[in-house]
């Protein structure tokens, strides 16, 4: 995959996560409407509001972890050299490719357990794993994107400089 296939699939991402917060907004949005205008209730809305805050967390991860976005604690990193600083960004970027895979793991665990148990949503019983399932795809792109974080902090640190920069090939 080239540079700019790689800008191309981490730009996707990052929409792909912009979309869900616009959905977790209008959802929330549109039972608060309903609710104090018409005392009208959505049915699942709560159950379907859950899994959507569940699945925009895990795509929220996959679009911070690329740029670094998250919170982190600089205490030593600001008081070393350039060299220091990258190995610093390497080992945290590899220790968080390690954990976020985990984490990937187990999900798709849970995924598999809600669709053969039939888990189901309490007034409309729609099956919930499909939910968990674009959940666990946003956890699947965190991993490919730190997997690119950490190909380019280790080949192309100049490219981690500014996240804008995009090269011709």
């Amino acid at each position: 995959m080239n540079r700019a296939s790689m800008d191309r699939f981490i730009d996707t991402i990052e929409w792909i996560a912009a979309g869900f917060v616009g959905i977790v907004a209008l959802n929330i949005f549109v039972s608060v409407i309903l609710r104090n205008t018409l005392n009208y209730a959505i049915p699942d809305s709560f159950d379907i509001g859950r899994m959507l805050l569940g699945i925009l967390i895990f795509w929220g991860i996959a679009a911070t972890s690329y740029r670094g976005g998250h919170i982190t604690v600089d205490l030593i990193w600001a008081n070393v050299g350039p060299k220091y600083q990258r190995m610093i960004d390497v080992f945290a970027t590899l220790v968080l490719l390690f954990v976020v895979a985990v984490q990937t793991w187990t999900l798709f665990d849970k995924v598999r357990g809600t669709y053969n148990d039939n888990v189901l949503t309490f007034e409309m019983h729609m099956p919930t794993w499909p939910f968990f399932a674009i959940a666990w795809a946003g956890d699947v792109s965190a991993v490919l994107l730190i997997a690119i974080r950490t190909y380019r902090l280790i080949f192309y640190p100049e490219l981690m400089d500014d996240p804008k920069i995009k090269t011709v090939e």
